[in-house]
């Protein structure tokens, strides 16, 4: 029952046990001995700039729905990954020389250094939730459930706000990368917010949209014209 990609990273994972055996003695013929891995390019569709707008403007009564809109909107403005949202604490927020608050945590998975200024949005974010009591006894920032719940919250608010798109915890943190490129961040920059040791990763994370192609099209054209 999975997919191409799934099936491939499981067959991955199980060739290093196989290789482990062989080095061993403990097997005699490598059965991955003339099979090739290869993924199947993914193509995400990201939330447009209209769309995280309506997302952020809809009225949602719904409160857990309402929470998981606001934690979406926080991955969006920040690059965080769902594990380091859920464990953001008031010692990753820290203040600079000049006054200016920067999210300061290492990544959950790889212990890479993320360091985020922390825009307006977020900042406001958090705020709504500085007396939560869920945040308060867990001495956390935000009030964060199951990722299987949030998927299916988000589910619910693409329907809510006429999105059709696969909303998920982690294409917000796709999303930010490809806002962040759109808007002409440097690639090396969105790398280091990422938590990414090296900008390839960061490559697969970022969707070069029509917008930066627009862009530099026109820029080459006066370049040419002037």
């Amino acid at each position: 029952g999975c997919c191409h990609n799934t099936a491939t990273k499981y067959l991955k994972n199980f060739k290093k046990i196989t290789r482990i055996a062989l080095a061993r003695e403990w097997m005699q013929r490598d059965p991955f001995a003339e099979i090739r891995f290869s993924l199947q390019p993914v193509k995400r569709e990201m939330p447009e700039k209209a769309e995280i707008e309506r997302l952020m403007h809809k009225e949602i009564d719904i409160p857990r729905l309402a929470q998981t809109r606001d934690l979406f909107i926080f991955c969006c403005f920040t690059g965080l990954a769902f594990s380091d949202i859920k464990q953001l604490a008031p010692e990753h927020i820290v203040t600079d020389m000049q006054g200016h608050r920067w999210i300061r945590k290492p990544r959950q998975k790889t212990g890479n250094m993320c360091n985020i200024p922390l825009l307006e949005i977020p900042a406001r974010i958090l705020q709504r939730y500085r007396t939560d009591p869920e945040c308060v006894a867990h001495n956390v920032l935000l009030p964060v459930s199951s990722n299987q719940k949030m998927n299916a919250y988000l589910k619910e608010i693409a329907d809510i706000c006429q999105i059709q798109k696969h909303l998920t915890t982690h294409l917000a943190r796709h999303t930010f990368a490809t806002l962040a490129i759109e808007y002409g961040m440097p690639i090396d920059i969105i790398a280091k917010i990422l938590g990414h040791t090296n900008t390839n990763m960061t490559r697969r994370y970022a969707k070069i949209s029509e917008a930066n192609i627009s862009r530099e099209m026109r820029r080459i054209g006066k370049v040419l014209t002037a």
